[in-house]
């Protein structure tokens, strides 16, 4: 099928409508949201002399629906001006707008004949050939299309968002008995390639992938909180970070969801999957019952299995539900000896060994979670997917596990999983033992730097479809080692592309990073023709390591110190003019350094989701490896005849001074960090350093010429200086600023000015490294500034002082 989507019509303007309007509207797509027309006049129409015939009225739920989203954070838009994209409009006077799409996507409330009436009515203006899906979370697909056209059933099915549909991956597709195999083919590549998801195409059967297995857990884990013996706090601990998991774990991701929501599709499970061997499981506990009738329902209520309140002080405090008396009590801190042996290991994937292992109630806890969930996982094959990975897929991209059930069973080992579901009294499917019958030992193998499953009709292991598009780093780094150090691992991508890709820990930039980048530069200039710097943790880095610079200030070891600061800014400056092309692949936190680095790459791929900033104000620093003087740089370069030069380098330097740091890719370029024409965004994030490679092969294979060093760059000295610095006076004075922000935006400021020059000067770039240096190395003397960089270390939080 070559179908190209220009424009889609939602239908349905709640959370979940407006969230997927947004993210259509974030990869460039027009769209039509629709909503109901009011019914009656709320009071501040009524004090309007409003009518139920005036358009604002008429649009007034799709309107309010779309502001609120669009005010929500975090944001489901990856830049405000993209909701120009979004027209809004009703069901009665606007459904006939849907002829001029391409893709109808209904969201409307969660009842089958709502959803009935819906679609009769709109395919009396869908054009035939139009894509038409429901976000239904669980209404059986079959049932939804009855009585509609041969057409309307070809090009209908379900396509499954999960909330919020900006940042959660998962994508199932559910076919409906007539859905045709182009219709699934082009949804499911279309999912992964321009709106940046994770596809799986779902079996028609309750809840289907992500949702049977994700409520599965947390009823389980509801049931064994008090088997084991364990309070709210305990569990969250458990199933949070230190397996791999949102820091919300179960019962807070519970509160933030909606107790009435995960009781919706845990009924509708218990109702509708007779056969489930563990049907049971699906009863809510009674603590659940009670929580319900007192609507204690998390976020939305004020109040679920956390409360926010406040004491006598007035001090906010969380308190949690004791299960056992149903009152909320002070929290309680969870500690366990066996995660503290986890404590040195960095690699979830890793920990899993150790955490059976545990002799204590951790241990126990685990051992028994496993052992349930590995068991009804087994049992789900075939009947809501005919293959393993799709389930892993589902919990990883839907519910943000970093490993999905199979993947952590092959952690802990096939047998040792064995043990765990038999221990429970319970039994692993039949294909299981068969696999292991056959010499198989694992679900998941990896050949060629490709991921291969194993396929149980086959017998055998396949490689899993949809690879082409990925390089998977964990797949190619033992095979494809070039060199490595503590620091970071270089990799032959192929094509004459290299990889240097981050170890150290939150990816911070150290001695042995900037080791291995210069290394990575020097073999690429030797015997390749690009590099890459990318990895696939969950940030990119998180700039500087701090904790080297504390130690050296400290210690007032400031010459090894200059020396260290200078090779981050040499090093960066390598980047910038080596005998290759260089780019950067910033994803997630990519703050101070990290953002430094791709500041100086010739080009940027960056993820969608990039939180890139220059941040070091917050530890009473300033940029000091190259960023204070890119900043100047950029400004001058941006200095247009007759501009009022002045206003475009405060701009600069006030993103500094205010340590901004975008909340999507796209909002990098108003704060100047990547470049139009230059940098480039992709949706999905595992598609990025592919892409990454490719831009790197292309620019050498244009002809990539070494770029010559500047010395052309205007700096207005006093002019600016001056400005800058009663500004920062003002600041101080209005109490905007504290006396030691005040001393490091006017290190800053005399950096950017170029010093305090009489006049415009050209200069080049050392001229402005070496200003950066210095004032960097002076404000590591200050006492203020060593307070703020041990609070952070500390804390992981800024201090103002």
């Amino acid at each position: 099928m070559n179908k190209h989507i220009k424009k889609v019509a939602v239908i349905g303007s709640g959370i979940m409508g407006s969230g997927i309007a947004c993210h259509f509207a974030n990869i460039g797509v027009e769209v039509l949201l629709l909503d109901i027309v009011p019914r009656e006049l709320n009071d501040k129409e009524k004090a309007k002399g409003l009518t139920l015939e005036d358009k604002a009225v008429r649009n007034r739920l799709v309107n309010d629906s779309l502001t609120a989203a669009l005010k929500s954070k975090p944001s489901p838009i990856y830049h405000q001006k993209f909701a120009s994209r979004i027209t809004t409009g009703n069901l009665e006077d606007d459904i006939a707008k849907v002829s001029k799409v391409d893709w109808i996507i209904e969201v409307v409330v969660e009842r089958l004949d709502i959803k009935k009436k819906v679609f009769e009515n709109l395919e009396k203006y869908r054009t035939p050939g139009t894509l038409i899906t429901s976000n239904t979370s669980g209404i059986p697909i079959k049932f939804m299309s009855e009585g509609r056209s041969d057409d309307f059933q070809k090009h209908f099915c379900g396509t499954h968002f999960f909330n919020p549909a900006r940042y959660l991956k998962l994508f199932e597709i559910i076919p409906g008995p007539k859905t045709s195999q182009e219709v699934l083919d082009f949804l499911n590549g279309y999912g992964e390639k321009f709106l940046g998801k994770t596809s799986v195409v779902a079996k028609d059967t309750p809840a289907f992938i992500g949702n049977r297995i994700g409520i599965f857990s947390i009823q389980s884990l509801f049931h064994t909180v008090k088997d084991v013996g364990m309070t709210i706090e305990e569990v969250d601990k458990l199933t949070g970070p230190v397996i791999g998991r949102p820091k919300s774990a179960t019962f807070r991701t519970v509160d933030v969801v909606g107790l009435d929501t995960l009781v919706h599709v845990a009924n509708g499970i218990h109702e509708n999957c007779k056969d489930d061997e563990r049907l049971e499981l699906f009863k809510l506990p009674d603590f659940i019952d009670t929580m319900m009738e007192n609507k204690w329902l998390g976020s939305k209520t004020g109040q679920g299995f956390y409360k926010k309140s406040k004491d006598k002080d007035g001090k906010t405090e969380i308190l949690t539900l004791d299960l056992d008396t149903m009152d909320y009590r002070s929290k309680k801190s969870a500690k366990f000896a066996t995660l503290e042996l986890t404590k040195t290991i960095d690699k979830v994937v890793d920990r899993f060994a150790v955490l059976v292992g545990g002799k204590d109630k951790a241990g126990e806890f685990y051992r028994k979670s496993f052992g349930q969930l590995f068991a009804y996982v087994s049992h789900r094959i075939p009947e809501i997917t005919d293959e393993l990975y799709k389930i892993d897929d589902a919990m990883k991209a839907g519910f943000g596990w970093e490993h999905g059930p199979f993947q952590i069973w092959d952690a802990v080992g096939l047998d040792k999983g064995l043990e765990f579901v038999q221990a429970e009294g319970l039994e692993a499917a039949a294909w299981v033992k068969e696999m292991k019958a056959s010499g198989h030992d694992s679900f998941y193998s990896v050949k060629d730097g490709a991921s291969y499953f194993y396929d149980i009709p086959k017998k055998s292991m396949e490689k899993i479809p949809g690879q082409d598009a990925f390089i998977i780093l964990d797949n190619i780094r033992k095979t494809k080692e070039v060199f490595k150090n503590s620091g970071v691992v270089i990799e032959d991508l192929g094509d004459g592309i290299l990889n240097v890709e981050f170890q150290s820990k939150m990816n911070t930039i150290g001695g042995d990073v900037l080791a291995g980048l210069n290394k990575a530069i020097d073999l690429a200039e030797k015997d390749f023709q690009g590099l890459v710097v990318g990895n696939q943790a969950a940030n990119f880095s998180v700039g500087a390591n701090i904790g080297m610079i504390f130690m050296m200030a400290v210690e007032q070891e400031y010459d090894e110190l200059n020396m260290a600061i200078k090779m981050f800014q040499d090093t960066m400056m390598r980047m910038r003019y080596s005998a290759i092309p260089t780019v950067s692949a910033p994803h997630g936190m990519t703050l101070g350094g990290g953002c430094e680095l791709s500041l100086h790459a010739d080009k940027v791929v960056a993820a969608a989701e990039t939180y890139i900033g220059l941040v070091e104000f917050g530890v009473g620093v300033i940029p000091g490896g190259g960023g204070s003087k890119e900043f100047a740089v950029r400004a001058q370069d941006t200095f247009k005849k007759n501009d009022v030069e002045l206003n475009v380098l405060q701009e600069y330097f006030l993103t500094i001074g205010m340590a901004k740091v975008s909340t999507s890719a796209y909002e990098a370029y108003d704060l100047g960090i990547l470049q139009h024409g230059k940098d480039i965004v992709v949706v999905n994030k595992d598609r990025q350093i592919a892409t990454a490679k490719a831009h790197a092969k292309l620019m050498a294979e244009a002809g990539y010429t070494q770029p010559v060093k500047r010395k052309d760059i205007k700096v207005l000295g006093k002019q600016a200086l001056g400005m800058f610095l009663v500004g920062t006076d003002s600041m101080e004075a209005s109490h905007y600023i504290s006396e030691h922000d005040k001393k490091i935006a006017n290190k800053l400021a005399y950096v950017m000015a170029g010093g305090d020059l009489s006049e415009p000067t050209l200069v080049n770039e050392q001229y402005l490294l070496d200003l950066e240096r210095e004032a960097f190395l002076s404000l590591c003397t200050e006492r203020k500034t060593l307070e703020r960089i041990q609070h952070m270390l500390k804390t992981g939080k800024p201090l103002r002082n």
